[in-house]
């Protein structure tokens, strides 16, 4: 975590942390001292425990007595609820887009999935995470539709946090490569039905994979305190 900004440094801090939390730098289930984060980010421990009461607000740390202040772990019921509304939301996206989606979007789209396949080639994974947030938002851009588009955004940063869980340690990107390059055929032929087919399955992939993460953490979890 680095702090070079020119905001009130409450509101850096309070970024810079949860820029930490969304991008996996602090995991879930962490427990966030702020004597150590004050040190760290050399700052006093005021701006910290501003930071981790908003945070709090957000969802993205708890406090519980006698623990302090926690990275938020995530939930099997969350992750299926967030990525259930995201698959909905993506499947009528795709279905506007078919229909509304310009050349310079397919120009953009096509860039995007070359820079991806790119970062899988060479396990860039923060390179992938950014090409794979980019190929989202151009068929949200293509929809035209700005309600949509603020009601994704409105779920964005909590699909982004499991977006990063997933490609972090779930996956190699080739799959995810694979059905950007399917989606991207089928918004070329105008077929609305198979673009939606292929994004909730995208969609549904990301899902299971990362319910089976989180269970298997959870059962290293519980290997690991019997053992200790």
């Amino acid at each position: 975590m680095d702090i070079n900004d020119y905001q009130p440094l409450r509101n850096v801090v309070f970024q810079t942390i949860r820029k930490a939390i969304l991008e996996g730098e602090l995991q879930p289930g962490e427990r966030l001292m702020e004597t150590q984060l004050a040190e760290k980010l050399g700052v006093s421990r005021t701006p910290i425990r501003e930071a981790i009461r908003k945070l709090e607000t957000e969802g993205l740390i708890i406090i519980t007595p006698r623990k302090g202040a926690q990275v938020a772990p995530f939930t099997q019921k969350e992750i299926a609820d967030v990525l259930e509304v995201r698959g909905t939301l993506e499947a009528l996206a795709v279905r506007l887009a078919c229909k509304r989606i310009t050349p310079k979007n397919f120009l953009k789209l096509d860039l995007v999935i070359t820079e991806y396949e790119y970062a899988v080639q060479h396990k860039d994974v923060n390179l992938m995470i950014q090409k794979d947030i980019e190929f989202h938002d151009i068929i949200f851009a293509a929809t035209q539709n700005e309600k949509l588009i603020q009601m994704f955004n409105n779920i964005r940063e909590q699909v982004l946090r499991y977006r990063i869980t997933y490609l972090k340690n779930v996956t190699d990107g080739a799959q995810v490569l694979l059905e950007h390059r399917d989606i991207f055929k089928s918004l070329e032929l105008k077929n609305e039905e198979i673009a939606a087919q292929l994004i909730t399955r995208h969609i549904e992939n990301q899902r299971d994979s990362i319910l089976y993460y989180i269970r298997e953490q959870e059962k290293k979890i519980k290997l690991n305190s019997k053992i200790g």
